[in-house]
């Protein structure tokens, strides 16, 4: 896969963009922590500042990944990036650290456009028997730096501070654009059916997603299993420190732990790619995600809580890897763009809905009720996938008759 030029090159760019991202992420959480004293409002403004925009801007992203020429809208992604965390480190000198939460908003929202860009590239460029191996090297790159990413982040902001971060992220970015300029020039752009008007090619991918069967079900299972998502997602900080008993620099650790597993999943996945429906791995990746999240929300004892990350971490690639193959697979190459920039906005924006509710629900009820809720919902999103299951299986029934 590799020797496709078009992988290596987005793969070696996503290298350094993904690395940016980590170091940012985390010096800005320990930032705003020691800003705040550790307030679980700020907490949460943090996640929100990093997927909200997913929310907004992923189906308008989406729509101008389809008009725009890929390679050229992700090299102006990752510059504008860059440009954007100069921008926050100037406002920064000036005593301002909310600029850092408007920087993470920005850089995320820059993101949704080169996102659904670089799936176009692979589906013009990758022969389809090799997808859902690529898929699954994207998400083992993923893997790989959330092992290292914590650690580097940590150590960067600990020994040099958060100017020193927010400029290596920058020159990070930048890089990830000087990379992505050396990919073959664009194609030209065929003229759509819809006249070249944006409302009008958006509201076509979403009569395109409303008559695929295929497409429908992937949204409703990830509108369940991303507001199960969003419910736990700014609760993590809370499992090290009142189940565990730990300080909240020991969450570093069980985020490597849960990446290291991630990695060894996803290049499992990667030798069974061929042999395994996309469909099948999604839905038993989802079964085992929604046991660990129970079993991590109950989990008083340090090594129990170890071994259900790296559960869920090595099964984590399934789901990574089956959703995006049958997102590629049931989406003709016009409408790639627009179906990624609307499947994710529904996970994202019930994920942004459940970040919102966590608090909430942890101070009415308990950090286990949360997370027991959160399983059941991702239980729920698993059942919604028996119709894709049963569908391919009597087409495929069909067909050899």
């Amino acid at each position: 896969m590799l020797a496709n030029r078009y992988v290596r090159t987005v793969i070696l760019s996503r290298v350094l963009l993904h690395l940016g991202i980590w170091i940012r992420n985390y010096a800005v959480l320990l930032y705003v922590t020691d800003v705040t004293n550790n307030d679980s409002r700020y907490v949460s403004l943090i996640s929100v500042a990093e997927f909200a925009p997913i929310f907004l801007f992923a189906l308008i992203g989406g729509t101008f990944a389809d008009r725009w020429r890929p390679k050229r809208t992700m090299v102006w992604s990752d510059l504008l990036s860059a440009l954007s965390v100069f921008a926050v480190l100037l406002a920064l000198l000036n005593g301002s650290w909310m600029a850092l939460l408007v920087g993470s908003f920005v850089s995320a929202s820059l993101s949704q456009f080169a996102q659904p860009s670089a799936m176009k590239l692979y589906k013009r460029h990758v022969p389809g028997e090799q997808l859902q191996g690529v898929m699954a090297m994207s998400q083992t790159l993923v893997a790989i730096f959330t092992v290292l990413g914590p650690v580097v982040g940590t150590f960067i902001f600990i020994r040099f501070g958060i100017y020193a971060a927010l400029v290596l992220t920058a020159i990070l970015f930048f890089g990830s654009s000087l990379i992505l300029s050396t990919l073959p020039r664009d194609a030209e752009e065929p003229k759509t059916a819809e006249g070249g008007s944006f409302i009008k090619e958006l509201t076509a991918g979403i009569r395109y997603i409303g008559n695929n069967a295929s497409l429908r079900t992937l949204c409703m299972t990830f509108a369940v299993v991303g507001l199960a998502s969003g419910l736990t997602q700014p609760l993590q900080l809370y499992i090290v420190i009142e189940n565990l008993g730990r300080d909240k620099p020991f969450l570093q650790w069980l985020v490597m732990t849960n990446g290291a597993a991630m990695l060894a999943g996803g290049i499992a996945v990667m030798g069974i790619a061929k042999k395994v429906k996309p469909q099948l791995l999604f839905m038993a990746g989802l079964l085992v995600t929604a046991v660990c999240t129970v079993g991590i929300g109950a989990s008083t004892m340090i090594g129990l809580t170890i071994v259900l990350l790296m559960i869920s971490g090595l099964v984590y690639p399934c789901i990574h890897g089956g959703v995006q193959t049958l997102i590629v697979r049931n989406t003709e190459g016009a409408f790639i763009g627009r179906v990624s920039g609307a499947i994710m906005p529904v996970f994202m924006g019930m994920m942004v809905i459940g970040m919102f509710l966590s608090g909430y629900l942890k101070d009415t009820w308990s950090l286990l009720a949360v997370y027991a809720i959160s399983g059941g919902l991702i239980v729920a999103g698993t059942l919604l996938l028996i119709p894709l299951i049963t569908g391919n299986r009597s087409r495929a029934e069909r067909t050899s008759s």
